[in-house]
Order: C-alpha cells, then structure tokens, then sequence
C-alpha cells in the first residue's frame, strides 16, 4: 500500500489574509422578469463575482439617480442601499490537487480554480467552457474559512461607512483604512479601496470608452456611477503599502471588462499571498507591483510596533498643546471619539496616537471608523477610542454622555452635552519640553525639496519622500519616547523587584501639586499596571534603553548606593531656578519642622552650577539626534500567471536563489542582515515543501539571532516531518541539536505570578521573616542583614515580634524624615563649599556651639555649622579627620547641658555643641559615621561609607519611633561598625592597603550578596557603531543563573543593570572581533553579546555538556577564530565572523576544563593531565600527574603559560601548592612552592612576569580570601593580599596595569588590584 502523504505544517500568513469585492447585492436591484422590451439597463453582479448584463426599469433608474441629486444638493432623500459581500478570497490559491497539473504547460492551461466564498443563493448554474476539462473539483464555496476577526456581516457597513450611493458623475477613487479585532483581542487591519464604474447596457469597455447610444437613455440616464469597494485584510498595519498595491489595483480595474473584475482582484490576492512578511530588523521588502515599485517595512525591533504611515499627522492636524491633551485622555484611559469629514484620517490619527503611547499600549475598545448603523457603540459605559464622520457629531453630541469629542478637521477638543470631563493636563515640565521639542521639528517635506529638481521618475520620488518620512518617523518616536521617560522615570524608585510591590502613596507624594491629579487618574489604569509589569520583570524595552540612555551621571552613580537618595548640592542649585514649583512640592508633603527652612532667592554665583543648569536646559529642550538605523532592500521576484503549482514552484526557486545571491555577497560581520536572509529563506523553503532545507536554514538563524526565531513555526514543522525525513534530520548534527532544542521545550510552563502589589502597612504582628519582607516592600532598605539590625534595635527589652502600630510610627518617622531631606534648601555661598555630589542627610536643632548658633549639618564626608543669622558655612570636619568624638555634661549655672565634643586632626580647639536631648543620638550618629569612613579608607570601599549612612537613618527614625528613655540604647545596635572597629581592629595589612586602588559591589540594591562567578576587562575603541559615551571600557561581570552586569571601567559606575544570559551558572567570556562577548555556560551554549547593543541574540548549540574554556586566536587578516571546550572533552574551533564551526575534534579522557593557545597549539587542561594538540587535535605532548602526585588523589585545576620564561604554571584542587615546570622539558618534575597560611588554590592568571593566584587562606586567625602574587623568573611570593572577607572565586587582567578580583558569596564584591 502506498505511504500516505506526509502532512504539511500550517504555513504563516504572508501579507494577505482576505481579499473582498463589495458593492450592492443583486436584491436591492429588480430580477431578470422585470426586463423591459425597450432594453433599458444596467449592471448586476452575479453568481461567481462576474458582471452579467441585466435591465432595470426607468422607476428604478430614476430612484437611483433622484438618491444621487438629493444628497449632493444636502437633501435627506430615500436610504441607500445596503452593501453586501459580492466575493471573498482567502489563501491558499493553489490546492493540493494542482500538483496532477504541474507537468501541463502553464500557457495551455485554462482558468485556474480560485479560492473564493458567494453566497449559496447567488451561485450559479454550471457554466460550460470553464476551467481544466475533466481536472480536478473546485472547493465548495461552504468550506472556504473565513479568517478570525473579519466578520462577513459587518465588513460591507465598514467599507461604506457612509453608505452606498449612486452617483450621477464619475467620483474620485478613495482609500480608508479599517482595525478588527476578534474576541480575543487580536489585531487585524484593513485597507478599503472605493472606486465607481457605469450602470449601462453593455457589459464590457471598448479601448477604456463606454457606448451610452445603445441604452435610449437621456443624458441623466447615461450619468449613473455605482460604487464598488475591494478590502484587503492583513495581520500587519502596512497602511502605506495596502494603499499602493490597491492604487495599482484600481487602474486596471477601472478599464477591464467586466467579466474580468473577479480574475483582477484574484491575481492581485493571490500576488500578496505569496509575498512574505519580513521579519523585524533592518530589511525591508521590495515588490513590483506596476506601475508602482511597493516596499514593505519591517518593524525596528520584535517589541517595536510596526509603522507604515505618517507619524507627523497629528501635529499637522492640532496644536501641540492639543497634542498632550489627547494624550493625556489616552494616559487616563477616557472615552474618546475621534471626528473627521475624512474616514481616512480618523484611522491614520488614532493609529499615530496609539504609536505615540509605545510602549504604552491601549488596553481597551479600538475601533476608529463606526459607520452611521454602528452609532449604539458610543453608548458603552467602559473606556474606548472610536471615530466618526463629522455629519455625526451633532448628534453624538447631544445623546452621549461623558465623552470627549476630538475634531481632527478644526483641531478642536470638546464634551458631548457640554459636560466638563476631568481630564487632568501632562505634568508641567515634561509638556513644556515636548511642545518645544515638537516646534524644533521639519514637517513640510516641501521645504526640504526647495533647491532640488524635480524627479522625472516616479519611484525615485516616492524613494526621496519615503526616507523624509522615515527620518521624521524616527524623530516622533524618539521625542514621544522622552516624553513617556519624563513623566514617570521615577516609578522606578518606588519599586520594589523582589516582592513585585509599588508604593503609589509614596510615589504620588513625590510629585508637584499640580501633576497630583493626572498622576492619580493615570495610575488607576490598566494601560499603568501593564507598565508596572514590565518594569518588575526589568524588560529592557524602548522605554527602559531610553531612561538608561538619557539618565544623568548622578542617577548612574545612585545605582550602586546602598544608602537612601538625597537629593544632592547639583540638584539643589538647579532648583533654585524653579522656586513656584518647589513651593508645590513643600505643600504636598508638609511635613513639620520645616517653617524655618527658607528658599532665598539668590541668584546663582557659582559658575560650575550655572554651566550645568544651562547645558540640561539646552539638552532637554532639543530632540535626540538619533539618525534612522540604516535599512536595507530585498526585491521580490517577479510572479508569473496563471497561478498553478509549477509557477509558483518557480517563483518560490527564483526566491531562495535571490536570497541566496544577497548572502553570499554580504561581508561576514554582517550578522544582522544575514539573520533576516536565513528568515525569509527557510519562510520559503518551507512553503516550498523543503523542510530539512527550512530547518537548516532556522537552525544558523537560532544561532545569528535568537530574538526573531520562530520557535512555534520550526516545532510544527519538526512535528510534520515525514519518517524518512525525521531519520535524515537525526542523522544530521546541526538539526540534531534544533531538534532536540524545540522540541524539549516545556509545553504547559506555569505562568509566573507577574501581579502588580500596592504597599501596604502590616495589620498583624510580624517575626523577624515578615518583617525583612515588609520592611523591603516599603523601600526603605534591602539588606537582610541591615533589617536583622533593626529588627534587634526595635525590638530591644520586648517580645521578639514588631505590632503593626510600631512599624507604622517608624514608617512614618523614616518618611517624614526623607520629606525634611528633600525640603533642604542651603544658600549658595553654603554650596560653593560643598562638592557638587554632597547630599545632606541630617539637620539638627539650632544649637549653641563654640563657633556660634546654628545647625549641625551631616553629609556623607563631613560635618558643618550652618550659621544662623546671615547663614553661612562653618566646617566642623571631615570624617576622615576627626580624632575622638565625646559626649559629656557642660555646666551652665546650676544646670547640666548634655554637650559633644569632636577632636580633629587639622585644628587644635576642639568642637563643643549644646546638643541637649539630641546629643546622645549625634554622639552614635557621628561615631558610626567615623567608623565607616575609616573602613571605606582602609579597604578602599565607598560601599562603607552608604552603608553607615543607611545605619544612622536607622539609628534616627529609631528613636522617633520607641521616643522613650531606652531608645538610645535601641539604636545603638545599629552601630555595626562603631562596634567592630571597637571589639576587633582590623588594620588592613600595610601591602594590601597599598596595592588594592579601590572596590565595587555589583550586588548593590539586591537583598544579599551574589557571588562572583567571571570577570571580563574589555578595552575602550572608538567605532563607528558606538556613542562616544560608550567606547570606554569595560567590566563585565557574571553573577549566578546565567546574570551579567557591565561596568564602565573608567569610573566604575554601573554601565549596564543585570540582564540575564541563560539561566544556568555562567563559567567563561571572553571577547572576541572587538564587538562580540562570548560567554560558556553550563546549559552547554555558547551565549554572544553584542557589546554595542548591550543584547544577547545569538547562541551557539553546538556543545553537548558544560562549556568550560573560550580562546581567541586573532586572525591576520580581519577575521579571528575562537576555540570553545566542554567537560566532555569537545574541542570547536569557532568562526568569529559567520559563527561557523571550522574544526572539531574529542580529547580523550573527558573532564576538560581550560584551554589555551601558545605556540600555534591548544594546550587542554583535563582532570589528571595537560595535553597539547595541534590545531587539527591530533596530540603532541602530554603532561599528565605523576606518581607524587598520585598520592595526593588530585587533579588539576587550571594552569598558565609563561611564553618568555618557558615555564608552564600549575595547580591543583583542594590543595596550596604551585608547581612550575619548564616547557623544554615537561618529563622533568617540577618545582613545587607552597603558599603560606593558604588552604586551596581557586584560580590563577598571568600578567606580565607574575602570576597572580585567588585563594582562601589564613588572615588574621580567619578563613578569607587571599591574593599571591608570584614572581615568575624568581618562583616565589612577591606579595601576600588581604583581599576579601570570602574566598576568591576569579581573576582578570586589565591591560596588564590593573589585577580585579571577584569574591564569593558572603562578600559579593570586585576588588581593583595595582600590578607593579
């Protein structure tokens, strides 16, 4: 028995997913009985779409004619006529059963079969002469399915929204535009061509001109236009494009015959059928679609819309200011309905709108055009945006309530039945900014073409007017962007990632008066709460680059700080130019003890501060230049007709031979193109009938992009596969692993929680669990360690639990507290003393002291008196300068003044204030303070200095909380340094002190350390792809489950918040062709950042187990090649450029776990010996442990090459010692050298003539972390480091000038080593 067919997966849907021919149905015209012997007539439309010749009677001419006349002349006359749905097509267009006809010459074929949908009673009898004689049954018309979301009963009322009329003369061909949504809520878009043709008794136009002597009619008679309409639905809003195929539709459909009307339209479906929709990127598609050359844009990016039509049509149409109040209807989810005396521009706007919110999106009813019958829908009680004809507004006006009217014609925004809707105006500033920002803008293409000729070709005009637009297009986008980052860049601050909570009081607190309300409404709205989703789940999408690129040094640096935002010296003298504003926000949090803190209205004298408030004003004023990504064009083949299998065979080989051409001319480092090549390519092989050829092409698209893998589509076509195929793709590695890959993939995952939590103060008592939860939900601090702190010092002399009524007096003191902060305002001659970062985070009372009356002022380096009086600035001393710190009793009379006493280094007299009732918490608060500086000194840490910032906040809100006799006793157990540097003084050994420069904690903001799994040093190049700002360089640094975090190795501050790679633990990187970071995980995948982008769309599959070592080996030329090993002894040889395997070979033994490259040879570090192989694998040499080492039961645990000494370098697990031998020689044994107060050796690098080994050792009677620095042509110790407080976990060198090294866990921390 034959083997059945295999089946063939559900193909995707290229650009068409319906083609429709409306007009008037043949019942609202008289039947063939009513023919009059006179021969008086017009068209009908009949049975399979084809026109027929049909007569009408005078009455009914008449009638149609008197419709005509009355409505031009603004007469209500008789209805019109009710469209109807003449024909509807739907892919595919060749059946299965045409593969039989595929032999048959295409020019001998007759007409080809059509998939198309008529109404039972309109279909008619069996024509003779039709089609393939004896060739195979058409499909019944009942079978054609219908796509979901295009409703047959409404569409006909959607493409006549105004309804179908007769005309008495030829009308313009018109275009409008249609969104249907299906019950799901899912998308599809329509574009409707309206074209008229003549009612007449001939059937058929001679040369394009129209016999009227036949019909006996008058000239009344013979001007009589009906209208037609032919809609095309696609998945994709391609407005533009739509609008150009149909144009180049109607100029052979207005001169065609009339029996030829359905076969047009078909030929024309079945072209957009065949077209493919391109994937998002930077290519674009190209069809000839005569006379017109038609392009298809992709979208910028899978997250980005895609946009297929004039941004710029609304600033055209209102006012900027009119502009941010649509918005701001849309941000607060209004009812809004939209009108215009053009049913095009109703959709055009609202759709520029909808691009405006991005990433935003509009969660409720989009219906932009209702026609006349679908008026009831303005009566839904929920939000929506619809759109009407401008003949309706009167009407809607008075009949609905609350809406808000918006005409497109006049720029006009009103209320139906003149009610006020309260729609609150965008926040100040951010309105401010955009409306200059949109008058900065060119949106006359007219002013650009001035000094040019004029085009002689049409395409070439539409060319230049495209790339206009696209440049503006780019420009809209990036301003309404900056627009949605200014108005709330700072939700993010009131996040909390952990436990998926948003403080909105604290949030809505924060903000001006006058944007309190916008800010209420809008965060009431869906549309809110999805953003808030996205921000939890840290999605790096248009809005996040935009706050990451757009953020200010100071925010950057905010990053890595453990302690509560203040705001800083800059941030105050910037608002001093805002006074009214600061005003508003005095008013909302009104908190007391602020009536003593005035705002002068000095003018600025500090020229540093000045430049800067003019450089942020210029800056914020103007739009990002950011120039269109550059795009590229694919040309479609041309398709041939009539449309039967083997034409489209050789359509679809002339596609993969023209996409294979552009390939094999792309330069290799063009990834990004050839992505998109190996998309389209396997698309069409596999509409081909070419599955393994379609899934080898997805599979090098896996590994080139990952972001635009159709992972649903390759598993159908996996699943579809027939048995012979599936053994061939088996046998095949590279689809072995894509197999295996797609088809392993979790079926039913459970969805993760991704709920949105307000904050909300406790209503039970809480145990120490609870409360770390609580307490990191409000914000106010992260480290479980600082909350076990506060948990003791609230707890103090009590029950070991918190009730709510304390937790709620310390959240309300620590806020209060945050309010004062924000409220501070210092003169500037105060400022022009203080660094422009400083921040002040506690004010005393105005207290009496040795230098005069005022209050004591706290930042994160120093203390000083601010003068009452003329306010001026007396310096106390810095932290790091205070020598003892005392609190006593002074006698004043008979009475006993609680005084603190500072001794400093720099000034003999030492400081006294009568701090009175404050004095026992300054004395903590200034001891912890010293404390920390002293530790951030010593370990060359600022992350001390944060830390003991956060401490004495604690300390502060503390004792407003308890507010009773043991509270100072409470709040000292907060002071955690104070207390260490008393019962165990750690002076950091004098060569460590001297060698370390400075260190960073890459787990800043997190709830506990992380431990540091690899480290990367990437050296800054200027490139053309790059931004100045980001050709420094750079610190990459891998944390656990597959986490990456990159550091601007120039200042230190964080470049680029985690993003993950995988999910597994992360054990190599390496970089490569000065744009791509490789990085091996234990998934056994390759992972490749693209350093400029900051994205990781490439993966590399190729490995079966644990990637362990990545080695680079420079090309000499352009191109490098990259060697990859993973503990099963698999050794590939990468290229850089193509990320194609260029060699493979299998190390025998397994458990590899290094590798590098020295001499033209891989030398591969396995369990229990060295090997060396030549670059084919073949082996060389081989050094394997010896009986000595035999004894100790080990293996080797990594190994360095010292090229000018010969020396090889190595070490083993779980144990002190390094030992050395001499390449010339490896039989000989080697040199064993202990290292002293060292438990095991972890890692070990090179770096000029030293080796450097990470270790866990013996410092001061406890385990750490410990650094040796060996020197090699000496082979002993040069330097022992104190360097972490957990072991060293990796090393990295950065240009050999500095040594970084990454702790475990309990520290979590980078140090910066200077390498003599």
């Amino acid at each position: 028995m034959a083997e059945a067919a295999p089946h063939h997966p559900a193909l995707p849907s290229g650009l068409l997913e319906l083609c429709a021919l409306l007009g008037a149905p043949r019942d609202s015209l008289p039947s063939p009985e009513q023919r009059l012997n006179n021969n008086r007539g017009c068209l009908m439309l009949c049975g399979e779409g084809l026109f027929a010749p049909l007569t009408v009677d005078c009455d009914l001419f008449q009638e149609l004619f008197h419709r005509e006349v009355a409505q031009r002349k603004g007469v209500k006359g008789p209805s019109s006529l009710d469209p109807a749905v003449l024909s509807v097509f739907v892919p595919p267009f060749v059946m299965k059963e045409d593969s039989q006809l595929a032999g048959m010459n295409c020019t001998t074929l007759g007409k080809n079969r059509k998939r198309s949908f008529r109404k039972k009673r309109e279909r008619p009898r069996a024509e003779l002469g039709k089609g393939v004689p004896g060739g195979p049954r058409g499909p019944d018309p009942e079978d054609v399915s219908i796509p979901n979301g295009v409703d047959l009963l409404a569409l006909p009322q959607l493409c006549f929204p105004g309804g179908l009329c007769v005309a008495s003369e030829p009308r313009e061909d018109c275009v409008h535009f249609l969104v249907l949504t299906d019950v799901c809520g899912n998308r599809t878009y329509g574009v409707v061509a309206q074209y008229y043709r003549p009612l007449h008794d001939e059937y058929c136009f001679y040369n394009g001109k129209t016999h009227w002597e036949a019909s006996g009619l008058g000239g009344s008679a013979a001007g009589c236009f009906v209208p037609f309409a032919v809609c095309v639905v696609s998945r994709f809003p391609y407005y533009n494009a739509l609008k150009d195929c149909l144009s180049c539709l109607l100029t052979h459909l207005k001169f065609c015959k009339d029996f030829e009307v359905d076969n047009h339209i078909k030929d024309f479906a079945a072209k957009l059928c065949l077209i493919p929709s391109p994937p998002p990127g930077p290519l674009h598609l190209i069809f000839n679609m005569k006379p017109l050359q038609i392009v298809f844009p992709s979208r910028a990016d899978p997250e980005s819309p895609l946009i297929d039509l004039d941004l710029h049509l609304p600033l055209l149409c209102f006012r900027p200011e009119k502009v941010l109040q649509i918005l701001a209807c849309l941000l607060t989810e209004q009812r809004v309905v939209f009108f215009s005396s053009s049913w095009a521009l109703l959709t055009l706007v609202a759709e520029c709108f909808m691009a405006y919110l991005h990433p935003l999106q509009w969660q409720h009813t989009f219906v932009p055009i209702l026609s006349g019958q679908m008026l009831d829908f303005l009566m839904a009680p929920t939000s929506f945006l619809m759109g009407c004809h401008l003949d309706h507004f009167e009407e809607v006006s008075k009949e609905a309530d609350g809406l808000i009217l918006i005409n497109i014609d006049n720029g006009n925004i009103t209320y139906s039945n003149d009610e006020e809707v309260d729609v609150p105006d965008i926040p100040l500033l951010a309105a401010q900014t955009f409306i200059q920002r949109v008058q900065s803008l060119q949106l006359h293409h007219e002013l650009d073409l001035a000094h040019l000729c004029t085009s002689t070709d049409v395409n070439e005009g539409r060319a230049s007017r495209r790339a206009w637009q696209q440049q503006l297009n780019c420009q809209i986008q990036q301003m309404t962007l900056q627009l949605l980052v200014s108005i709330f860049r700072e939700v993010k601050n009131h996040l909390n990632y952990e436990h998926r909570v948003f403080n909105s009081e604290e949030f809505l607190k924060t903000r001006a008066l006058g944007d309190q309300q916008f800010y209420k409404q809008v965060l009431d709205t869906y549309m809110f709460h999805a953003f808030l989703k996205a921000r939890l789940s840290r999605r790096m999408d248009a809005f996040a680059q935009m706050d990451l690129h757009t953020q200010s040094e100071e925010d950057r640096i905010n990053g890595m700080l453990l302690s509560p935002r203040r705001p800083t010296i800059e941030k105050m003298a910037s608002r001093k130019s805002s006074a009214p504003h600061a005003a508003h926000r005095r008013m909302v949090v009104s908190m007391p003890n602020l009536q003593d803190i005035t705002v002068p209205e000095l003018p600025p004298r500090n020229s540093s501060l000045r430049k800067i408030q003019t450089m942020e004003c210029g800056s914020s004023c103007a739009v990002l230049d950011v120039p269109p990504k550059s795009t590229h064009t694919f040309k479609i083949p041309e398709i041939h007709f009539p449309l039967v299998a083997q034409c489209v065979q050789a359509f679809y080989t002339d596609c993969v031979a023209q996409l294979s051409k552009a390939m094999g001319s792309l330069a290799p480092e063009n990834s990004v193109l050839l992505a998109r090549y190996f998309y389209l390519r396997g698309l069409v092989q596999l509409m081909q009938g070419h599955l393994l050829g379609a899934l080898l092409d997805f599979q090098s698209l896996y590994k080139t992009d990952m972001r635009i893998f159709p992972a649903d589509l390759v598993q159908t076509t996996v699943e579809s596969l027939s048995a012979p195929e599936r053994t061939q793709a088996e046998r095949t590695p590279e689809l072995r692993r894509l197999i295996s890959e797609v088809m392993d993939r979790p079926v039913d995952t459970p969805k993760a929680d991704d709920r949105v939590k307000n904050f909300e103060l406790p209503k039970k008592h809480m145990q120490l669990d609870d409360f770390v939860k609580r307490v990191q939900e409000s914000g106010i601090v992260k480290d479980a360690g600082v909350i076990h702190r506060l948990f003791e010092a609230l707890t103090v002399g009590h029950q070991k639990q918190i009730d709510p009524e304390t937790f709620k007096d310390f959240y309300n003191c620590w806020k209060e507290a945050e309010a004062e902060a924000q409220e501070v305002s210092l003169p500037l001659s105060v400022m022009e003393q203080l660094d422009k970062n400083e921040c002040v985070y506690k004010l005393s009372r105005s207290v009496k002291t040795n230098r005069g009356v005022g209050k004591i002022a706290m930042t994160q380096k120093r203390l000083f008196l601010l003068t009452e009086g003329r306010p001026g600035y007396v310096e106390i001393s810095t932290f790091r300068n205070i020598e003892d710190v005392r609190s006593t009793m002074a006698t004043f009379l008979l009475l006993r003044i609680p005084t603190l006493k500072i001794k400093t280094a720099s000034k003999k007299e030492v400081f006294e204030a009568n701090l009175k009732t404050e004095c026992d918490l300054w004395h903590l608060m200034v001891k912890e303070m010293w404390a920390g500086r002293k530790l951030a000194d010593d370990h060359k840490d600022p992350q001390y200095v944060q830390q003991a910032l956060t401490h004495i906040l604690l300390m502060d809100a503390v004792v407003g909380t308890l507010q009773s006799p043991g509270a100072i006793y409470a709040a000292s157990k907060l002071s955690y340094f104070d207390r260490m540097k008393n019962e165990m003084p750690m002076a950091v050994p004098k060569t460590t002190s001297e060698t370390l420069k400075h260190k960073i904690n890459p787990s800043a903001g997190e709830t506990a350390p992380q431990a540091i799994d690899v480290l990367l040093y990437t050296p800054g190049h200027l490139d053309p792809a790059e931004k100045v700002e980001d050709a420094h360089p750079k610190l990459w640094c891998a944390l656990n489950e597959g986490k990456v975090i990159v550091f601007d190795a120039s200042s230190w501050t964080i470049h680029q918040h985690c993003f993950r790679v995988g999910t597994s633990r992360l054990n190599c990187m390496v970089m490569a062709e000065q744009s791509q970071v490789w990085v091996g995980s234990e998934d056994s995948v390759i992972y490749i950042i693209n350093i400029h982008s900051m994205s990781c769309n490439k993966q590399l599959t190729d490995h079966r187990s644990s990637v362990t070592g990545l080695a680079v080996q420079d090309g000499v030329q352009a191109t490098s090649t990259v060697y990859s090993c993973s503990t099963d002894g698999t050794v590939l040889a990468w290229n850089a450029s193509s990320l194609r395997v260029t060699g493979r070979f299998q190390v025998p033994g397994g458990g590899l776990s290094a590798i590098r490259l020295h001499g033209g040879r891989l030398w591969c570090c396995t369990g229990d010996s060295i090997l060396v192989v030549n670059m084919n694998g073949s082996p060389c040499q081989e050094l394997k442990i010896d009986g000595s080492f035999k004894e100790t039961g080990t293996s080797f645990l990594g190994f360095q090459l010292m090229p000018e000494q010969e020396q090889l370098w190595a070490a083993c697990t779980g144990y002190p010692d390094v030992y050395v031998w001499s390449l010339q020689d490896l039989a000989q044994p080697p040199q064993r050298i202990h290292l002293q107060d060292c438990s095991e050796i972890n890692c070990m690098i090179r770096v000029k003539k030293q080796i450097w080994v990470g270790a866990t050792g013996l410092s001061q009677g406890r385990l750490k972390g410990k650094i040796y620095v060996m020197d090699a042509e000496r082979r002993t110790v040069e330097k022992e480091l104190a360097a972490h407080t957990d072991t060293v976990k990796t090393l990295c060198s950065a240009e050999d000038r500095y040594v970084l090294s990454g702790a475990g866990r309990e520290e979590g921390k980078i140090a910066i080593w200077k390498v003599e």
